[in-house]
């Protein structure tokens, strides 16, 4: 998946400002496909010479204007091929089931530094994502309930029961992710002793 079906999925729901679209997009599409303001403001100017972004001048503060971006025809048409297309799957690259399988090579307090690491990262992660599942089943997220004023009411649990299946994906991999940090912490106190006190 690229940046701009990220930014296009974010945009279908109203027309922001990059500002808007920085901010929203931490607090939603980020959660699926991180990138960061470096990689935003550039890709919606590309968006926009490629005709599936348009922008307008709007009032921003007291004096000043910025440029809010809508999605063309074009946009949704792109948006919507991409939607029906196959997914390309890729291949795994996370370096800690790459050091995983070198852990000989570490000592054994390196080796359970990495996997709480990694544990307490994941663990943090869930409880976000926990958090902001809650708040797409009670319909508060506030991208959601943006998203859900642009639809009528009889396609609101479609769109939320989608987004819903999304996080359970994200937290069951975040469970996994502990899960298998706190079995890696059990067989390193079992190959190389329990840490001393």
């Amino acid at each position: 998946m690229s940046l701009r079906f990220a930014l296009l999925a974010l945009l279908t729901s109203r027309p922001m400002t990059g500002y808007d679209v920085s901010k929203q997009f931490s607090q939603s599409v980020a959660h699926v496909w991180h990138a960061p303001d470096s990689q935003i403001y550039p890709e919606l100017n590309r968006m926009e010479r490629d005709g599936l972004l348009e922008s307008a001048v709007v009032p921003w503060g007291k004096k000043g204007t910025k440029k809010e971006y809508a999605v063309t025809e074009a946009g949704v048409k792109a948006f919507r091929e991409w939607m029906d297309a196959p997914i390309e799957i890729r291949r795994q690259r996370e370096p800690a089931y790459l050091k995983a399988a070198y852990l000989e090579w570490a000592e054994p307090g390196a080796a359970r530094a990495e996997l709480e690491q990694f544990r307490d990262h994941w663990t943090e992660h869930l409880a976000m994502l926990e958090a902001t599942r809650a708040t797409l089943v009670d319909r508060s997220h506030p991208t959601l309930a943006r998203r859900l004023e642009h639809y009528d009411a009889s396609e609101w649990d479609r769109i939320v029961r989608y987004k819903i299946f999304a996080y359970d994906g994200l937290i069951e991999q975040a469970r996994t992710a502990i899960a298998w940090a706190e079995r890696g912490l059990v067989l390193v106190d079992e190959l190389e002793g329990s840490p001393v006190d």
